[in-house]
């Protein structure tokens, strides 16, 4: 009877320059981890940047309608203009959809005007969702995520209210819970650019 010593054999293997391969788990893990941090480094970078905040220009933009209308900005100034960004796919967007509809009529005529900014989404979700809610004020879509990249969103739904000027004057992250919160919202800036 013959009796093999493996530990020999297998350190003549490693002296010889052959390894065992990479255990699979140990490279899925690294995979993970690399793939963590950088979500993690571009949630970093996010955070850091921000929302735009009150008191900051808004950028000169135009939206393209689902109609395709083209809606420039730069030709709102002088008017109050309140764009919510949305998406068929949000259900806190939901909770404020029939209240952002009632604000717009009871403002049209004041000068207010109403933007919707729809959130990488399909145009036939998005156009579901506006038949769903009754909205009828212009919304658009934000497919390549142009517009809320100017804003700096954060997530959906969110709501920014320009002056006048040009100026961002508020901002509501998250969804509205009332109509009253909204025309309160809207009152103190019309009471603030008389």
């Amino acid at each position: 009877m013959e009796i093999i010593d493996n530990s020999t054999t297998e350190s003549n293997e490693e002296s010889h320059g052959k390894t065992s391969r990479p255990k699979w788990g140990v490279v899925l893990v690294w995979v993970f981890v690399l793939g963590l941090l950088a979500v993690l480094g571009v949630g970093l970078v996010r955070s850091q940047r921000g929302s735009i905040k009150v008191g900051d220009r808004v950028p000169d933009l135009i939206l393209t309608t689902f109609e395709g209308d083209e809606i420039d900005f730069a030709d709102l100034r002088g008017q109050i203009v309140v764009v919510n960004f949305w998406a068929s796919w949000c259900k806190p967007c939901e909770q404020e959809a029939v209240e952002l509809e009632q604000a717009y009529k009871l403002y049209k005529d004041q000068g207010v005007v109403f933007l919707g900014v729809d959130y990488v989404d399909t145009e036939t979700e998005a156009r579901g969702y506006l038949a769903k809610f009754g909205i009828t004020y212009p919304n658009g879509p934000d497919l390549g995520t142009r517009i809320s990249q100017a804003f700096r969103t954060l997530g959906v739904p969110e709501t920014y209210i320009i002056g006048p000027d040009g100026r961002l004057v508020a901002v509501k992250i998250g969804p509205y819970l009332s109509l009253d919160e909204i025309v309160n919202q809207i009152e103190t800036v019309m009471a603030e650019h008389k």
